[in-house]
């Protein structure tokens, strides 16, 4: 079995808020091979930099976030409020779960505060059932397709709400108390972002937001802290919940 776990967000920071810590234990209590990506890499996000120095700013920490874990960050270098559900987008996403033969996928919700976070599930969810066609990239290949469709997951959203402000409950919950403090390391590499969200979202300070939001999800399952997700059930997809096989539910 191919032991391989694809994250695939929106920016950089994405997947530290929401699933580093279940990545984490999959890297560390099986020894799964860890790939982060972002659609974009965070070129608005800054009101000091430059789009493109803030860019080149923001790969180094998403790359030295996965090195803290032991993962490998790629970057698919959309840019921020543009990521749309295009044929180039899906290529990118569909070449990278075959480039790494990917087995479990991860993504945002599709409902969500932020169109980039609900154009890139929609992406990765296209990407997942396109990557074993052969003929969607016909006479492209970079890399063989893979087997079968991966199994696919769905992050909460930031907040575990949707645009309306209503609450998406997940479906199952990992308790990723053991590994906070790794999560915590992931996300203080982004120490641009710091002054940014504190701007434009009025957040002063990630980590605690953070380790709030993980605690807020624990309360739910009787531990410290949690992430919480869906999965992707639909014709075709597998029905076997490998993260809880794997990691337990709470």
């Amino acid at each position: 079995m191919n032991r391989t776990a694809l994250a695939v967000l929106a920016h950089p920071d994405d997947a530290e808020f929401l699933c580093a810590g279940t990545l984490a234990r999959l890297k560390k209590e099986h020894g799964w091979t860890i790939h982060v990506a972002t659609m974009t890499p965070g070129d608005c996000g800054s009101a000091e930099h430059g789009p493109e120095e803030i860019a080149r700013i923001r790969r180094a920490e998403g790359r030295a976030a996965a090195e803290a874990i032991g993962a490998t960050y790629h970057c698919l270098e959309e840019r921020d409020l543009r990521v749309i559900y295009t044929e180039s987008a899906l290529e990118k996403v569909t070449r990278l779960i075959n480039a790494v033969a990917a087995q479990v996928v991860l993504t945002h919700s599709p409902d969500d505060y932020h169109l980039d976070h609900e154009q890139t599930s929609k992406i990765v969810r296209a990407a997942t059932f396109a990557a074993p066609i052969p003929n969607f990239l016909h006479g492209r290949h970079l890399h063989p397709p893979i087997a079968h469709i991966p199994h696919l997951y769905y992050c909460d959203p930031l907040e575990g709400s949707d645009a309306f402000g209503r609450p998406i409950v997940p479906g199952f919950r990992i308790d990723i108390s053991a590994v906070i403090g790794d999560k915590a390391r992931m996300l203080e590499c982004h120490e641009s972002q710091r002054a940014w969200l504190r701007a434009h979202h009025g957040v002063d300070n990630l980590v605690d937001s953070m380790r709030e939001w993980g605690a807020a999800q624990g309360a739910h399952a009787g531990v410290a802290f949690a992430e919480g997700f869906r999965q992707h059930l639909g014709h075709s997809y597998p029905r076997t919940n490998v993260l809880a096989e794997l990691l337990g539910t709470v």
